[in-house]
């Protein structure tokens, strides 16, 4: 996943400059490029967020756990990830119905005409992923 969160980003960078480019050059920017970078943005979120949780490596407030004893640290921290793997899989149950229903209705973007739900998608499929490498880390502890 990382590695296709950092090669998104980077084929966003490159779309960015490709528009200044055009823009400034040659007076013809890309139209659909600002929608597609914000795309791409979420994608790379979303797809970067499961390399975090495959690591263990969110953000969390943990200077009074680390002051516990081990045991009741430990209990802490799977009661921790018991929460992050209800909340992934919350996310995903109701977002995929969403997503299926961009698809049926063929919403598309309004600059690029891009199907919204592919996009849309990489929300409920970032959060699946986020419940599966959480759910392997606790089980290997």
């Amino acid at each position: 996943m990382q590695v296709i969160a950092t090669a998104t980003l980077l084929a966003a960078a490159g779309l960015n400059i490709a528009n200044v480019v055009g823009r400034y050059f040659f007076s013809a920017p890309i139209e659909w490029a600002e929608e597609v970078m914000l795309f791409m943005m979420v994608g790379v979120v979303f797809l970067a967020a499961v390399a975090v949780a495959r690591a263990g490596n969110h953000i969390r407030m943990d200077v009074a756990v680390n002051l516990l004893p081990a045991l009741p640290r430990r209990i802490v921290e799977v009661v921790s990830e018991l929460v992050e793997i209800a909340v992934a899989v919350t996310v995903t149950v109701l977002g995929a119905p969403l997503v299926v229903q961009l698809y049926e209705y063929d919403q598309r973007s309004q600059a690029a005409q891009l199907p919204l739900a592919y996009p849309q998608a990489l929300i409920p499929l970032g959060f699946a992923l986020i419940a599966i490498v959480t759910a392997l880390r606790l089980a290997r502890r």
